[in-house]
């Protein structure tokens, strides 16, 4: 597979200049010494989790082969290859609070409560392992494997179930649990390793724990407070033990999954050195962005990979943009984070939120379809019955990036004109160069793309591809010949509400 060298522009609707002249000039200067230097300055790609929306569609062997290739094939579809694969926790048969058809992830236990015992059950999570199973292989092998867990087993908490404490803002694990918590995810990661044959990377055993969002009884997901310092410390350092007792020593163990850099920023400087010291990466979500450029220097200045691990929301950009309003707002999204965090990785929440069926799930009623003129999370929903995948402009705007900013490429941050409003970001790898960029406003408009800071001088052989306007008539992925580079500059007209990238 080819690797890429992305340059990424936005051109805001509020851009004094675009409002002064119709062409917008972008001067992009490259230089190694911009470079992202997480992961030895290597990008390793997109992921999306598997939690929920694998849980809910993988009993369907059409389905499961329909999402493979529309998410992780690099050909067809996103080329996502990073998947996060969610160890449930399984909540107590008696509760049936959870409402949402995809949320309520089995557990790998089944429970007596007579004895005290627990029974592993290989076949509980069977619908989300088919579909990662079929990732994977749709990845190839750029595919990288997350584990993560949103909650330990019901029988291992305080409250007694696997959606939080009663006091959401209290540690769930039970005092007593630590140990056995961590040979269960070590255990489940042994068994996709050694069983079914798949490379794990890396174990993440929490999921925003230093936070109130987890109540008991909640009707949406599992989730676990553990609170900064000691708790934390205390099952990333026995998830680390369990994992060597398996002799998965190649296993990274990540940071706490927080739901913005500074809570983020907070825990990691609240552990036990012992915790600190077997940390391989840290993850964080960009829900909130406070301390963002803190985080991405603590990284540098600790020399540890970072990923952004999940992030996604109903934004929209452009008051008139319809379809392509969310696509916009992910654009806008990829490109903030990136350039703030300087991450190696950026993982959507879920590719699939929306579900539609008649007869619903478990004897719960699906929410779909969503609609695509508005902002909604997730990029595309699953039509049960009709056994397809319904597609939006926001999967299709993802795309703009994922299918030509490839793994293995370098990040490099690039500067623009001071005043342009317009911000830009590169990777490169060899001689092969792509350049996406972001008309968010409500006019055309014309840019000039300076490429000699990069030894691009004259190139005839160009081609573009473009997201824009609806999926009933916009463009998806619309390739055409492309405008060749003469001395060094792309000149380009850009249509309103759009997403182009060229490929030289």
């Amino acid at each position: 597979m080819r690797k890429v060298l992305v340059f990424t522009a936005v051109l805001a609707s509020i851009c004094s200049v675009c409002v002064q002249a119709q062409t917008q000039t972008v001067r992009i200067s490259v230089s190694d010494e911009n470079s992202i230097t997480t992961n030895d300055s290597k990008w390793q790609g997109w992921g999306t989790s598997l939690c929920w929306w694998a849980n809910r569609i993988g009993y369907n062997e059409k389905l499961v082969g329909l999402s493979a290739d529309a998410f992780f094939n690099a050909d067809r579809g996103l080329g996502l290859n990073i998947m996060r694969y969610n160890i449930g926790g399984g909540d107590d048969p008696s509760h049936h609070h959870i409402t949402r058809t995809d949320s309520d992830v089995p557990g790998w236990q089944h429970y007596d409560a007579s004895t005290g015992t627990a029974t592993w059950d290989y076949e509980a999570d069977s619908r989300q392992l088919a579909v990662m199973k079929a990732a994977v292989r749709a990845a190839g092998q750029d595919a990288i494997i997350e584990v993560f867990s949103n909650s330990p087993p019901y029988f291992m908490t305080n409250s007694g179930c696997s959606t939080g404490n009663f006091k959401s803002e209290v540690n769930n694990l039970r005092d007593d649990c630590y140990v056995q918590f961590a040979e269960y995810l070590a255990h489940v990661t042994n068994y996709i390793e050694k069983t079914m044959k798949l490379k794990v990377t890396s174990v993440s055993p929490m999921n925003e724990p230093n936070t109130n969002y987890w109540p008991a009884m909640n009707y949406k997901q599992e989730g676990c407070h553990f609170d900064a310092g000691e708790s934390q410390s205390r099952i990333l350092t026995e998830t680390r033990r369990a994992l060597d007792g398996y002799g998965l020593k190649d296993v990274m163990v990540v940071t706490s999954d927080e739901t913005n850099p500074g809570l983020q920023i907070d825990e990691i400087r609240r552990l036990s050195p012992e915790a600190r010291d077997v940390i391989g990466r840290i993850n964080t979500h960009t829900y909130g962005v406070n301390s963002i450029r803190e985080m991405g220097q603590l990284a540098k200045d600790e020399k540890i990979n970072l990923w952004m691990s999940e992030v996604d929301g109903n934004g929209t950009v452009g008051p008139a943009a319809g379809e392509m309003s969310a696509g916009l707002w992910l654009a806008d999204k990829i490109i903030s984070d990136i350039e703030a965090l300087e991450p190696s990785a950026w993982v959507l929440w879920q590719v699939i939120d929306t579900h539609v069926s008649s007869e619903g799930y478990q004897g719960r009623v699906d929410k779909g379809p969503l609609n695509r003129s508005g902002g909604y999370w997730g990029t595309a929903w699953a039509d049960h019955d009709a056994g397809s995948i319904e597609l939006t402009q926001k999967y299709y705007a993802f795309g703009q990036f994922s299918r030509y900013l490839r793994p293995g490429s370098t990040i490099i941050l690039c500067g623009t004109e001071r005043g342009s409003r317009c911000r830009a970001i590169a990777a490169r790898d060899g001689r092969h160069i792509s350049v996406v960029v972001v008309n968010a406003s409500a006019e055309e408009k014309n840019v000039d793309i300076d490429l000699t800071g990069c030894g691009m001088k004259n190139v005839r052989r160009t081609r573009q591809i473009r997201t824009s306007g609806s999926i009933a008539e916009g463009e998806h992925w619309n390739v055409s010949k492309g405008p060749a580079v003469v001395d060094g500059m792309l000149k380009a007209a850009l249509p309103a509400y759009s997403i182009t990238t060229f490929c030289m």
